[in-house]
């Protein structure tokens, strides 16, 4: 069952990114001020959503792991929060494309990048801090207290451009700047696919967590002969 809907899932996201893109470069004109890079929108913002998701998804089942010590929850944080991981890293490496076309530079320390890079690392400390614990129960129980701790930058991120008014843009999607509608429907309609690869991604993710964990179990018998 799982290697169908990863089959049907991988398919799926793979023909409605290819129409979007075709989409976005052939039939949307570039945009008056930005020029063509406009279009990097259209992945940049999904990508951040679909990272948030995935770090929402982690926390509560820290919580669950938590309140039941079943580390089913514990093997689904981990595996959703490396996703979560590398959608942050498409976030990051997108908006320095845009920054070094638009400003002229890979990175500045504005509020949004920064609190972005802040809780990418934060994150990346989770996998680390995991890797250094090798009791299960006691790295179950470290990690799903700082993926907890850490979900707290996240509403920082959302929220730091409405916050402080810096050189980053006002957001398009809610209480700031204005979008054509053709463009605002391609932002919620690219994240389809990308939530899809996301949930591809974590089920692959997960089928490895639960063969590293199997072999952990057998290497933990063996040692005890």
């Amino acid at each position: 069952m799982r290697d169908k809907v990863i089959a049907v899932s991988t398919w799926l996201a793979a023909v409605l990114l290819a129409g979007n893109l075709a989409v976005m470069l052939l039939v949307f004109p570039d945009e008056a001020k930005q020029g063509p890079i406009f279009r990097i929108i259209f992945f940049h913002v999904p990508v951040a959503w679909t990272a948030f998701a995935c770090f929402f998804a982690a926390m509560i089942a820290s919580i669950l792991y938590l309140a039941t010590k079943n580390l089913h929850y514990d093997a689904f944080a981990s595996s959703v929060t490396e996703v979560g991981l590398a959608f942050g890293a498409a976030n990051l490496l997108t908006g320095m494309i845009w920054a070094r076309i638009i400003w002229g530079i890979w990175w500045t320390w504005d509020p949004r990048l920064t609190s972005m890079l802040v809780g990418w690392i934060i994150y990346a400390g989770y996998v680390m801090l995991r890797r250094a614990i090798e009791e299960p129960t006691e790295r179950a129980k470290m990690a799903a207290v700082l993926s907890i701790f850490a979900f707290a930058d996240v509403p920082i991120i959302f929220f730091s451009i409405k916050w402080w008014r810096t050189q980053h843009p006002q957001p398009v999607v809610w209480g700031g700047g204005k979008m054509d509608p053709r463009y605002w429907y391609m932002l919620f309609g690219n994240w389809i696919p990308l939530l899809l690869l996301g949930v591809v991604l974590l089920l692959l993710r997960m089928r490895q967590e639960q063969n590293e964990r199997e072999l952990d179990a057998l290497r933990r018998e063996a040692h005890a002969f």
